[in-house]
């Protein structure tokens, strides 16, 4: 009885030493990697082989249980790769599942695309493509984490050739955005829903180099992970292409590969440790709400400082969105009042309004640019100055470990100076530049105004002041090249990218009257009969309207108008024979209804009223 009893105490002592001596972190990873780059119907694609066996070296070497790496694969080939990886993900932890190729989104809905697709009709995409719910099937049955990892957001040949059978169905350029159903699952798109990716000109794309450069760091929450992927992906294709994750995860770090445990003394909690987890929580979730809130637990301090930065980048945001739609009402309203032909006054308005609204769009567009370059400056800075004191206090660990191992009194005093040591590691902001003489900054500032002036961006003199015109031509630089240098420093960052600029990159700027032509101004000739207007432009001139109006230089004056002749009666021939025969008398004549005569001898004319023609009552001859 004794001796049973003894035996199982020694199996209680073993399994428990077994189960201790396990690793913490011994959970199960699979991986499945496709690269499609051989497609039978349409051009090869180079890149996503190289890009599938990046990330599949890459997981290996992180450690993962198990790496299915498939190459080409036809729609038969795909499909049981696909049903494998289910039963492998259904005893997993963690799934993965990367895809590098063709995919296409019809009626928002993501498909991946085999090598032997022919779709020539859309409905063909059915039967020949992969859903991306299909995928996502497959891993569900992992129990911690589900990632999925897209870089499919090429330009897609099969869309142009691909007869559509209904001709409401959209066929969009990229991917769709999706939202995963499923919890602790994330999807990783190459670029944002609805735009394309780049394939680079290196031997992987932008995309897959920044992946393989963070996915598998230790200890890296997955969420920073990307982070740092979108940084670098935007900074290698000029702000062209910006990847985009999907889904949420919970309030703990989630790393692909867990970072190695340590012993380390046991130390009285940090406050200002607590207090960067709180932002850093608050600054993942990138919304005003979070960051209000965590002002109103923390309104003072350096970790403070930055939540406002990035509290007036989403307001600016914010505005930048409302001047937009502003600007497009106004646009609106104006080609409303145009084509409705209103009043000069209301189309003068409408302009004056619209002129407002895109000066507050372009305004706004400026605020959200340097609030955005302010806080990403400032978050360069305190992501230096933290891995700054991590070495630091990395380098002086075994130093302290010795001196508390060799001397235990000298213990509390180590620890009592470990505080104003990293205060002193952790330096302010601003305070990481490394200092320059003037004649340094002057030399810089001359060499950065030469290669703008080279570019077309400056047209001041060449002097090393770097005074407000520069400070525009730099920005002016930023505008049309896509970079977000400083306009206030002249930077060694800023003259290499500028001397990378094979030829001009700011527009040629002419004052009114003159054109740009080739890389210089021409003064502007306008055609006979023609005007420059305001907007430099030649402009038909108008001729007068006639106006109709007497002309008193073609008219007679009264005086020379001939005399009207008066209507002689039908008997004016007898009236003349009488007259002419009537001989003597007093030479005053005297006329009736029928003939004129001379007044008689002895007898006069006298005027009794009426007369005119008609025989009306005038002059009579009186007698006596």
């Amino acid at each position: 009885m004794r001796l049973h009893r003894h035996l199982r105490v020694c199996l209680l002592l073993a399994a428990s030493l077994f189960l201790t001596c396990q690793p913490a972190w011994a959970t199960k990873r699979v991986a499945l990697v496709i690269g499609n780059s051989s497609y039978q119907n349409v051009p090869l694609l180079p890149n996503p082989a190289n890009d599938a066996a990046a990330i599949a070296a890459t997981l290996k070497g992180a450690g993962f249980d198990v790496v299915d790496s498939k190459l080409n694969l036809a729609a038969s080939d795909m499909r049981r790769a696909l049903r494998d990886f289910a039963d492998q993900a259904r005893d997993a932890d963690i799934a993965l599942v990367y895809y590098a190729g063709h995919g296409i989104e019809i009626d928002g809905t993501n498909y991946l695309i085999p090598t032997d697709a022919k779709l020539e009709r859309d409905t063909d995409i059915y039967d020949e493509a992969f859903s991306l719910d299909r995928v996502l099937l497959a891993i569900e049955p992992a129990r911690q984490l589900r990632v999925v990892i897209v870089d499919a957001c090429r330009n897609n040949p099969f869309a142009d050739t691909m007869k559509r059978t209904v001709a409401s169905r959209s066929i969009s350029r990229g991917l769709a955005r999706v939202e995963p159903t499923v919890s602790n699952t994330l999807i990783a798109f190459a670029a944002k829903a609805g735009l394309t990716a780049l394939d680079g000109n290196s031997k992987n794309s932008p995309y897959a180099t920044a992946l393989v450069k963070y996915i598998a760091k230790p200890g890296l929450d997955l969420r920073r992970a990307f982070g740092f992927v979108r940084d670098d992906v935007l900074q290698a294709t000029g702000n062209r292409q910006e990847p985009y994750v999907y889904g949420s995860l919970g309030g703990e770090d989630v790393a692909l590969v867990p970072a190695p445990k340590t012993e380390e003394p046991t130390q009285a909690a940090n406050p200002q440790s607590e207090i960067r987890r709180d932002y850093e929580l608050a600054l993942q979730l990138r919304n005003k709400a979070a960051l209000n809130a965590f002002l109103t637990q923390h309104p003072d301090g350096y970790y403070a400082d930055l939540a406002k930065l990035q509290l007036n980048q989403l307001e600016a945001e914010d505005a930048r969105v409302a001047a937009i739609e502003k600007a497009r009402q106004a646009e609106q309203q104006q080609a409303r009042l145009t084509s409705q032909g209103a009043q000069r006054a209301d189309r003068e308005k409408a302009a004056a309004d619209l002129k407002a609204a895109e000066d507050a769009r372009i305004a706004a567009e400026n605020a959200k640019q340097a609030a955005q370059e302010q806080a990403a400056e400032a978050e360069r800075k305190r992501t230096d100055s933290e891995t700054a004191m991590v070495a630091a206090l990395s380098a002086n660990k075994p130093a302290v470990e010795n001196s508390v191992a060799g001397n235990p009194e000298t213990a509390a005093p180590v620890q009592a100076d470990k505080a104003p040591n990293l205060a002193a590691l952790s330096p302010e902001p601003g305070q990481t530049d490394v200092a320059k003489t003037d004649a340094d900054k002057a030399d810089i500032a001359k060499s950065v105004q030469s290669e703008l002036s080279r570019v077309g961006c400056f047209t001041g003199a060449i002097d090393g002041q770097w005074n407000a015109a520069s400070q525009r031509s730099l920005a002016l630089f930023n505008r049309h090249a896509g970079t977000k240098f400083d306009a206030k420093l002249a930077s060694l960052d800023a003259l290499d990218a500028i001397k990378l600029k094979p030829s001009r990159v700011c527009p040629l700027i002419c004052e009114h009257g003159y054109k740009a032509d080739g890389g210089q101004c021409v003064k502007i000739t306008c055609a006979e009969g023609s005007f420059l207007n305001d907007d430099n432009e030649c402009e038909k001139r108008r001729g007068k309207k006639p106006v109709a109006k007497r002309n008193t230089d073609e008219r007679p004056l009264r005086a020379d108008r001939p005399v009207r002749e008066r209507r002689e009666p039908t008997v004016d021939a007898p009236r003349r024979q009488a007259t002419a025969k009537s001989g003597g008398g007093t030479g005053q004549i005297v006329c009736d209804q029928y003939l004129c005569r001379q007044v008689r001898s002895g007898c006069h004319l006298e005027y009794r009223g009426g007369g005119g023609p008609g025989g009306n009552t005038g002059n009579v001859e009186v007698c006596h």
